[in-house]
């Protein structure tokens, strides 16, 4: 079926760019509400996917397939070899349970980072037209049905986020972006190798017919034929493109200085979306086509995560910058991520995407309210943040919160992704399980620091003229407490719609 809802989905804010070329850049409020007002469109039909999904209709009414280019001469190959090699590759754009959620969470951060773009300074025009096209970017991952139309988008979302980094962000800008660009061109360059090898070898670039062939079993099936070496060696190439992503512990440098030099309002998507894009293709492409090999690997990614776990909580307790702090807070629970994947188990499948989703909302949170305290009292350093709760109350009260929520209180997101990730690892791998548990202690510990430091610590000298959260701000933060609190109170919602996914993953697996 070929439906033109996906596609206005993810190209409306192409409609709030061309506004956005004709109002004068002197022109800030206006600039303003068309960049927040273009994120709408996407929302609702995002959130209009999830409720008809909800109320019983399937997901492949909303898919797009419309050819797009050939490789060659498809006759030619077909009567000199009897069978079509080179497929056509189509404009390909579909739905499933975990792409549908990933994009109502891109959706909604979108939304809440544009409102939060009200403390962007300087040259208002460009920073929005380059967020819309970031926008676009992640919309258009989560929805690709081909690996060329993936790496299309794949890359879409690092040229506005370079700029974005590079020009509106702080100090080290300059050196935070161009380590953004090397870091992330690097592992597009290893994932296009793959998609091209996959292409070469099966004909095609529909990640399903691509997902069907390898778990035939049939090796005639493919062009020269697949060894088992071949098999693993894109796996690990996968895990290297995607552990970029993650950010996977060796590969993380890069994410620090994006995560501290970076605008707030960006930094909401980074951590919320861009980083959510590894762990998204580690489930798609390595679970999904060589589910052999992964569980070949299963071991090994369960002690990367419990690195990734206990590396970025150590370090976290010792950090004086509070977006320091959260940087290595959001390695470590990434870490979570791959220990949930690595059990091959259903309960650590469902908390390995709990976990993608949860941290995409807490992060959000957390780094909007250092957006706002920063703007009114102009340091992140916990060291000069103490009685932060005597001159904004809500903001400390909220990032409390946040905290509670990251550290997996119950009754929040956190809480149910963390339980269901470790209970998958502690069927499959009990002793490093526990060894990985040290780390969620420690998540409580520097967490708990941080917050406290800041909200109840003595007293520093503040402006007479600091002020609290006020006026649109409390948007923002509303929405994302009210989602980690309805996932943590109600994790049907988010467990219903990706039930298939699992289960598809899981037979895959063997299971």
């Amino acid at each position: 079926m070929n439906s033109l809802f996906l596609s206005i989905l993810i190209f409306a804010p192409l409609l709030g760019i061309l506004a956005l070329l004709f109002i004068p850049k002197t022109n800030e409020q206006i600039i303003k509400v068309v960049g927040v007002v273009a994120t709408l469109p996407s929302l609702l039909f995002a959130i209009l996917a999830y409720v008809q999904y909800q109320s019983g209709a399937g997901l492949e009414q909303f898919s797009v397939q419309v050819e797009w280019m050939r490789f060659g001469n498809a006759a030619f190959f077909e009567s000199l070899y009897g069978i079509q090699l080179y497929q056509p590759i189509s404009f390909e754009l579909g739905l499933d349970g975990f792409s549908m959620v990933m994009i109502l969470l891109t959706a909604v951060l979108s939304t809440l980072a544009a409102i939060a773009s009200i403390h962007v300074k300087k040259e208002w025009k460009g920073y929005f037209i380059l967020f819309l096209l970031l926008q676009i970017g992640m919309l258009g991952v989560f929805a690709s049905e081909n690996l060329l139309l993936f790496f299309f988008f794949f890359e879409l979302t690092l040229i506005p986020m370079f700029f974005l980094i590079g020009k509106w962000g702080y100090f080290e800008k300059e050196n935070a972006a161009y380590r953004f660009l090397i870091y992330n061109g690097l592992g597009s360059a290893i994932l296009l190798i793959v998609f091209v090898i996959l292409f070469a070898k099966t004909g095609t670039m529909n990640i399903a017919d691509i997902t069907d062939l390898f778990r035939s079993g049939d090796n005639d099936l493919f062009i020269g034929g697949m060894t088992d070496d071949l098999r693993l060696g894109l796996l690990i190439a996968l895990l290297v493109a995607f552990g970029v992503k993650l950010p996977i512990v060796p590969l993380h440098s890069w994410m620090l200085k994006v995560h501290v030099q970076a605008p707030p309002s960006i930094v909401m998507l980074h951590a919320g979306v861009l980083l959510k894009i590894g762990a998204f293709g580690l489930i798609r492409f390595g679970v999904g086509i060589f589910p052999e090999q992964f569980e070949q690997m299963a071991f090994i990614l369960a002690i990367l995560g419990v690195i990734n776990l206990l590396y970025g909580a150590f370090l976290a307790l010792i950090q004086t910058d509070f977006k320091m702090v959260l940087a290595y807070s959001s390695i470590s629970h990434m870490g979570i991520v791959l220990i949930g994947l690595a059990s091959l188990n259903e309960a650590g499948v469902q908390g390995a995407i709990f976990q993608v989703v949860s941290h995409g909302f807490i992060a959000a949170l957390l780094f909007f309210l250092i957006g706002v305290m920063y703007e009114r009292v102009g340091t992140t350093d916990i060291g000069k943040l103490g009685g932060l709760s005597k001159v904004m109350p809500l903001t400390a009260g909220f990032f409390l919160v946040g905290a509670m929520a990251s550290l997996g209180l119950p009754g929040m997101s956190g809480f149910v992704s963390e339980f269901l990730a470790f209970l998958g690892l502690f069927r499959e791998m009990p002793v490093v399980a526990a060894v990985g548990t040290l780390g969620i202690i420690l998540t409580a510990a520097y967490l708990l620091r941080a917050v406290m430091g800041m909200t109840f610590g003595k007293t520093a000298s503040y402006d007479e003229k600091v002020v609290d959260l006020r006026g649109v701000e409390f948007i923002p933060v509303a929405v994302l407490v009210f989602f980690i609190v309805l996932i943590g109170v109600v994790p049907s919602v988010l467990a219903q719609p990706l039930q298939e996914t699992i289960e598809a993953i899981i037979l895959g697996l063997g299971g």
